[in-house]
């Protein structure tokens, strides 16, 4: 492989849903990563947060009813939650694989805010869906609070906003690592998402919301100089019609051609769209940048252009 500086955004399949899935899941997405790796890639990683988030966001929140002197957790410290742990498992499963190929290279996990407009107009229209089923009682709670639910079946669900991320605010030491020969794994769930606290001399504090890992993904590759942003799901490509007769698995297209397809709502929505969206983002800042989307288990085969969907200018 041709050295190039590559971010990997690991999709859920890549980590699992529970502690024991996660800690096999990471396994087997280690062997790929350091298998590309051992080919030349400058690696840098993002990955899903989605079960993980959820989890934590509602054991804090178990934890918070039967231990009343104890706050509530806020979404932004459940996301550094999972980026911590979710890291933890990768760096370790990375490291170990690397050294089965005779590659001493340090991996790092950086605890990644991004910042958010707090205009954006996605906080008007929140739509993310987080948690457990709650009763009327517990939901009623949850709007006391100042959270928002939706009706979903013979219960309630708490709904979070998910606003365009805007700015990495540890790019500079995500930079410096990567300078220094690391591999990193960094925006987590697509960052902790936060906004200037002008109260506290401008610094940061955190919002009740979650950027999507797709477009916080690209916002990374971006940031880092990054020749191919490699966006791993469960699908080996891009398709139309897709679940029709006429399904049709796309290999190569451009950001126009790309584009054209997702405006005409060839793509999901809460699933394939998001992917395509980044891809035509990334594809578009700078020439000669491709993203691809690719299955997880031919991640060495759609690297080397034999599996996959490239999308490029």
């Amino acid at each position: 492989m041709e050295k190039k500086k590559v971010v990997i955004a690991l999709g859920h399949r890549a980590l699992g849903n529970t502690l024991p899935e996660q800690k096999e899941a990471t396994k087997r997405t280690a062997k790929i990563i350091a298998q590309l790796v051992k080919e030349g890639a400058e690696v840098v990683i993002s990955h899903s947060n989605a079960p993980q988030v959820g989890m934590i966001h509602m054991a804090m929140n178990e934890f918070g009813k039967y231990h009343p002197d104890y706050t509530y957790a806020p979404m932004s410290v459940c996301s550094a939650m999972s980026q911590g742990y979710i890291g933890y498992d990768l760096q370790n499963a990375i490291r170990a694989e690397l050294m089965k190929e005779g590659i001493y290279k340090p991996v790092s996990t950086i605890l990644t805010q991004v910042t958010v407009d707090t205009y954006d107009e996605a906080f008007a229209e929140p739509v993310k869906v987080i948690g457990r089923v709650l009763n009327e009682q517990e939901a009623e709670e949850e709007e006391n609070k100042g959270n928002y639910v939706t009706k979903i079946g013979d219960g309630y669900r708490r709904i979070v906003a998910a606003p365009k991320p805007q700015k990495i605010v540890e790019i500079d030491a995500i930079r410096a690592l990567l300078d220094a020969g690391q591999i990193v794994i960094a925006c987590g769930g697509g960052g902790i998402p936060v906004v200037r606290d002008y109260e506290n001399k401008g610094c940061y504090k955190g919002v009740p919301a979650v950027i999507d890992k797709d477009l916080g993904g690209e916002l990374l590759a971006e940031d880092c100089d990054a020749d191919v942003l490699f966006l791993l799901t469960a699908v080996e490509h891009v398709a139309i019609n897709f679940g029709k007769p006429n399904q049709e698995e796309l290999e190569d297209l451009t950001a126009d051609e790309a584009e054209r397809l997702a405006d005409e709502g060839q793509f999901g929505k809460g699933s394939m769209e998001p992917k395509v969206r980044a891809a035509i983002k990334f594809a578009r800042s700078r020439k000669g940048r491709t993203c691809i989307i690719g299955a997880l288990d031919k991640a060495a085969e759609t690297m080397a252009g034999l599996s996959g969907t490239r999308i490029h200018e």
